[in-house]
């Protein structure tokens, strides 16, 4: 051992690393020596000594670690050692199967196991069930459909590294995940998105993960294996089959056999059993279900009809728009519309889907000189499609999939800019005087004229995209005139049916104003605008009405009914929207009526926790009121809550199901807790003892694994789609909260070059943020970044913690907060949070029992640079 400077140390690694060399060579020598002498035994006793003395040296953890860093340090000297690893192989092949060979082998193992003496993993074998890979994948499901499969692939991989989960385990339980979510979605549009995840987007999510290492084990047995076991939980395939109406696992075997997950007998294989297993199955094939057609068949069906039509949109509309219209009729018939949208979703082509509607939406505008009665209702008919499907895939799956990145210099498309002023969703507060809603007073006095006029809407030459804006206007000129009795109910019914005659976009335009203007009126005077909804959203069956009238009304209902939800709630009222085979909107008015917040987010996070998982209801709850409450109230009551559980098993369960619920936000949250809620537990000593074991470990783990989470999906700046669109509260202006002292670049630089024996600079007690940041970070990592400042931050709390006078709970939760981060640490990724960790804080930590490791050591610290070596050679040299 070496208690000297750091040089020193790195000295002794240097010194290790060549007698090693010199060891190695000598029982190369006398290994091959033992061969041609007359006296094999005087060598053999040379090679004996020889391999005492490696075995003793290497026996050592310390040791090994010791030339661990001398292998990075000097990379020419550890090759030399490879060359006498291989000499010394070659020379044993004449020993034979002495003792002295299985001698040698152990120690030639041993050297070959140094480069990766950090790497070495134990998966956790004693568990089955792992709640946060299961509410994750439910979480996507439910939520997320159309984000992209890659965020979802490095989310798993890393719950699946953080937890140490067994391949085939991991694999059955995003399964398992599917088919729960199979049985419990509700009817309608959310039961085809779940039958599109599973079928379509999971099998994508696999042959992604097909591609990281797996160690040596063939992700295809792990799959195969995965669906062994999937097979002996006959009651949850039972019951999907029963919810489908088909076999299930039949088709999620074939597709993965496409996918090429499964090799063709293991699928015929599975195939089989499933089979013999289903004989057994409670009696499935009733009269009505007969002719239903089963959502998983017809979704694998759907997908490539959706290349097929992306192809038939990018033809040149203006040649053949009554082909087009064919096409799209077809499209909005029974459910086909919801199966091609959701095929659409889950193989990520829903994007270049909405972007085709838009540009069909802005061909209408085109209107040639001597239109022709039958090319203006073609137009019509277009324009009205085109829109009604934009307002329905942005009510099904969230406005951002419509809005382009970055349209090139020039207008913004009609249809967005109506979408952004004047469509209502779900919290968003509208002004009814906002000037979008008041266009050129001369259109719109024509358009009442129009309107009011006794003979019906005219189509020729009529531009759509300018009435749908006028019809506010008009609106609420018509409503002023009836409110005042000028108008009659007969004239008013007479304008509605005008409206909602020939193209039904008109009507939602009409609604979407009514709706903004319903929310500023007084109770007692809403009683007209409601009326008028009423009005417009009843659908007018006569014999003039255009093309594809019943199939358009159907969306135009859901699409109101949509928007009027927050409306009607509000007002207790009843509006009948004809509901022809559309389901009602699932997941609506969540929250029981009259409870405190908190106490819904206390019960809920309970019954979550009794019952071992979240299932999609729960994961609307705790949205909206990760919504309502914003995040810091959302964090800090659930914390709350895992500092009270003191059962040991039930914390660790509470930490797999807290970080799968901060995955709602997993950026937002994370800067909550390590910015606010960890410096408050402990800085203050009341505090300290809800910090005891249970509990406190608990959320070291939590607080490490949204760290590492946050951080390296931070670093790829992947928000999923579902964070982006949250509507930020700003948490504070992370700048002021932690300052950062930027006004000393040389002390910096002096710093970084110096010794670390240079204590004085090191631990002066106004050291700065930026004197005690690593060098790896003074290279790379922009501390204007919240959660870089974030990181640095908390590991200057818990150095100067481990630094101080006194100890407590808090000490305690630093430790077990650093073991986390060492267990989790995957090898070898530079740029883990351990990077923001001082370099002065090794030596603290080394003090600690627990910690006094030399792979510990290894791992904390920065190898990858000069400074980061000689800090780790230092404190294993005095363990």
């Amino acid at each position: 051992s070496c208690h000297g400077k750091a040089e020193e140390c790195i000295g002794l690694c240097r010194a290790l690393m060549s007698a090693l060399n010199w060891l190695l060579r000598c029982a190369a020598f006398y290994a091959d020596k033992g061969k041609e002498t007359l006296e094999p035994a005087a060598a053999e006793s040379q090679l004996k000594m020889c391999l005492e003395r490696l075995e003793k040296m290497l026996g050592s953890t310390k040791n090994r670690a010791l030339i661990h860093i001398a292998k990075l340090e000097e990379a020419s000297s550890w090759s030399a050692v490879e060359q006498s690893l291989v000499k010394l192989g070659e020379n044993l092949g004449g020993l034979g199967s002495s003792p002295l060979r299985s001698q040698a082998d152990g120690c030639v193992s041993l050297i070959k196991s140094i480069p990766t003496m950090l790497s070495a993993h134990s998966e956790q074998l004693n568990k089955t069930g792992f709640p946060t890979v299961h509410a994750v994948v439910l979480l996507e499901g439910t939520m997320n459909l159309t984000g992209e499969t890659q965020p979802l692939v490095e989310q798993l991989m890393m719950v699946k590294r953080m937890q140490r989960i067994p391949s085939p385990l991991f694999v059955l339980e995003i399964w398992k995940a599917c088919f729960v979510g199979l049985i419990e979605s509700p009817e309608g549009t959310e039961e085809l998105k779940w039958t599109a995840f599973t079928f379509l987007k999971i099998p994508q999510v696999l042959v992604k993960l097909k591609k990281y290492p797996q160690g040596d084990k063939d992700f295809t047995e792990d799959v195969n294996c995965a669906f062994e076991f999937l097979l002996k939980l006959t009651p949850l395939l039972d019951k999907a089959d029963q919810r489908c109406n088909c076999d299930c696992m039949n088709f999620l075997l074939q597709e993965c056999s496409k996918q090429g997950l499964l090799s063709e007998a293991n699928m015929n294989n599975l195939i089989a059993k499933r089979t013999a297993d289903r004989e057994h199955a409670p009696s499935l094939s009733s009269a009505e279900n007969a002719n239903i057609q089963p959502n998983p068949g017809l979704i694998l069906r759907a997908e490539p009809t959706v290349t097929n039509i992306l192809k038939t949109m990018d033809a040149d509309h203006s040649k053949s728009p009554e082909g087009l219209l064919g096409v799209l009729g077809h499209m909005l018939s029974g459910k086909s519309l919801d199966l091609l949208l959701a095929a659409a979703a889950a193989t990520g082509k829903l994007k270049s889907f909405a972007r085709k509607f838009i540009k069909l939406n802005e061909f209408t505008k085109h209107i040639s000189a001597g239109e022709s009665s039958k090319a203006a209702s073609v137009r019509a008919l277009l324009f009205d499609i085109s829109f009604l499907m934009l307002c329905h895939v942005a009510q099904t799956y969230g406005s951002e999939v419509i809005l382009s990145e970055s349209s090139p210099a020039g207008e913004v498309p009609f249809f967005e800019t109506w979408m952004l002023t004047c469509m209502p969703e779900e919290g968003k507060i509208l002004n009814p005087d906002h000037p979008c809603f008041r266009p050129d007073s001369t259109k719109v006095e024509s358009l009442v004229a129009l309107l009011n006029s006794s003979s019906e809407m005219k189509l020729v030459q009529m531009k759509w995209h300018e009435a749908c804006l006028s019809i506010s206007a008009a609106i609420l000129e018509i409503l002023n005139a009836w409110e005042n009795g000028v108008l009659t109910f007969e004239s008013i019914q007479k304008i509605t049916d005008n409206i909602k005659g020939k193209v039904c976009s008109m009507a939602v335009c009409a609604v979407a104003w009514l709706v903004a203007h319903v929310r500023m009126l007084g109770l007692d005077e809403r009683e007209k605008s409601l009326q008028m909804i009423r009005q417009l959203a009843t659908p007018l069956y006569g014999e003039n009405t255009l093309q594809f009238y019943n199939e358009r009304v159907v969306i135009m209902s859901s699409i109101l009914e949509h928007m009027c939800a927050d409306v009607l709630q509000q007002t207790a009222t009843q509006i009948k929207f004809p509901s022809t085979g559309m389901d009602t909107i699932p997941y609506w008015n969540l929250l029981p009526p009259k409870k405190p917040i908190k106490e819904v987010l206390t019960s809920v996070f309970t019954r979550v926790l009794e019952k071992g998982w979240v299932d999609s209801r729960s994961i609307h709850i705790f949205d909206t009121l990760l919504h309502m409450g914003g995040v810091y109230w959302f964090c800090n009551n659930l914390v709350k809550e895992l500092l009270k559980e003191t059962r040991k098993e039930y914390t660790l369960r509470a930490v797999e199901l807290l970080y799968a619920v901060f995955c709602l936000d997993m950026q937002q949250l994370t800067l909550t807790l390590l910015g606010h809620i960890l410096p408050n537990l402990l800085t203050d000593s009341s505090k300290w003892h809800t910090l005891m074991d249970p509990p406190g470990k608990a959320l070291a783990k939590l607080s490490v694994w949204c760290a590492l989470s946050s951080y390296s999906s931070h670093n790829k700046s992947q928000a999923s789609t579902r964070q982006k669109k949250r509507h930020r509260e700003d948490i504070e202006d992370y700048i002021s909260l932690f300052p950062l002292d930027d006004t000393q670049p040389s002390k910096l630089m002096r710093l970084l070059s110096s010794n670390e024996e240079d204590a004085n600079i090191l631990s002066s007690p106004n050291r700065s943020m930026s004197s005690s940041l690593s060098a790896s970070q003074l290279h790379t990592v922009s501390m204007r970044d919240p959660l870089n400042r974030v990181l640095a931050n908390l590991f200057l709390l818990i150095s100067s913690i481990l630094g101080a006078k006194t100890a407590g709970t808090h000490t305690q939760f630093v430790q077990w907060f650093m073991e986390e981060c060492v267990e989790c640490l995957e090898q070898g990724s530079r740029g883990s949070i351990l990077q923001f960790m001082p370099f002065t804080m090794v030596s603290e930590l080394v003090k600690v029992s627990t910690m006094s490791s030399p792979k510990i050591v290894l791992a904390i610290t920065d190898l990858s640079l000069p400074l980061g070596r000689r800090v780790a050679a230092k404190a294993i040299a005095a363990l």
